[in-house]
């Protein structure tokens, strides 16, 4: 092998190489880390509702949507609203928050923006409250 048109020696050679894993493995750990939330099946989001009676429950829907019917003790806030972010940001972000719209849509961008914001813990209602209702949870 050569480096700037002379040959490398073997134990020069070692250095570069672990040199390269070094600043290799730094740079991986000092990247930020996508966001990530737990997306999870109705059957989990209920019983994680059941740990926590005073789990934050989060409907990004519409209020017209809401209002229609919504899960029990969820808090509206709509993720089209101009005032999402200032909503949440007056949750407690180190408590658990359970998110969820009508598909699932809308409450994983939510969750992304949850991440972001600073929140610890977030479960999003995969399916969102249509499956939710398929699968005959209480409303």
């Amino acid at each position: 092998l050569y480096l700037n048109g002379s040959p490398i020696k073997f134990y020069k050679m070692k250095k570069y190489v672990a040199l390269f894993f070094v600043l290799s493995s730094m740079f991986l750990s000092c990247q930020n880390k996508d966001a990530s939330f737990t997306s999870v099946a109705p059957a989990t989001f209920a019983a994680e509702i059941e740990k926590a009676p005073d789990a934050q429950i989060v409907d990004v829907r519409t209020p017209e949507e809401f209002a229609q019917e919504h899960i029990k003790n969820a808090k509206n806030i709509d993720w089209n609203g101009s005032d999402f972010e200032a909503e949440m940001e007056k949750l407690d972000k180190s408590k658990p928050i359970l998110i969820y719209c009508e598909r699932g849509g809308r409450s994983q961008k939510a969750a992304v923006k949850l991440q972001e914001l600073g929140f610890e813990t977030i479960y999003e209602l995969n399916g969102g409250f249509m499956q939710w209702s398929i699968d005959g949870f209480q409303k």
